[in-house]
């Protein structure tokens, strides 16, 4: 079976839901960027230092920054039994980066998702995401209700809304995805590594086609 996978779709498509599904099932490590930034800060490392002053400013962290931070995180033992990424590489240079760190500690990455989804279906989706903001646990309002209604299930926090989860503010990160990361799709498909779902199918319909395509890799 596959175990070294990336994650690629855009955003609302359902990466982090059905991350969360996969975890569960086949104990992969789900890595976000935005996981990875918070756990690289919070243990002080020089990494993850360096990182907190672009956020602080407001500023993107570097993509040369960004790539060693993934290094670091994928070569602790907790990767050795599958990982997924999710949230990088978000540019090809990011990619090849990527390719170039995979070579140097051994952790290929064996699969591409593809997690293809149509724009107008993006907006409702977004619309009714909900995320914790302590432990980065994904919800909806619909599709993926937490336990206690505006409750974690992990930690029990007050669930939020993103400011940037509305539909002016998804057209942007839109139109960004498909000039930054969509080519993406033809560097892994020219590898052979992608392979494509329709996440329209539902979360449910989408963890069972992928979990049986895994099982059958």
């Amino acid at each position: 079976m596959k175990k070294n996978i990336i994650l690629i779709g855009p955003p609302g498509a359902g990466k982090g839901s059905l991350a969360t599904l996969l975890k569960k099932e086949f104990g992969f490590v789900h890595i976000s960027t935005g996981d990875m930034f918070r756990e690289a800060i919070s243990e002080g490392t020089p990494l993850g230092l360096m990182a907190k002053s672009f956020i602080d400013k407001g500023a993107l962290v570097p993509d040369d920054v960004t790539i060693q931070l993934v290094k670091s995180r994928l070569a602790k033992p907790d990767c050795q039994n599958g990982f997924l990424l999710d949230g990088f590489p978000r540019t090809l240079a990011q990619a090849q980066g990527l390719e170039e760190i995979s070579n140097e500690i051994g952790r290929y990455i064996e699969l591409v998702i593809d997690l293809d989804c149509d724009a107008s279906e993006l907006i409702s989706r977004i619309s009714g995401r909900r995320v914790c903001p302590n432990c980065g646990a994904p919800y909806h309002i619909k599709n993926m209700k937490p336990k206690v209604d505006g409750k974690c299930d992990v930690c029990g926090s007050e669930l939020i809304q993103r400011a940037d989860d509305n539909e002016e503010a998804l057209k942007v990160r839109l139109q960004h995805y498909s000039l930054s990361t969509a080519p993406l799709l033809d560097f892994y498909k020219d590898k052979g590594l992608l392979v494509t779902f329709n996440s329209l199918v539902g979360l449910e319909k989408l963890f069972d086609e992928v979990s049986d395509f895994l099982l059958k890799s």
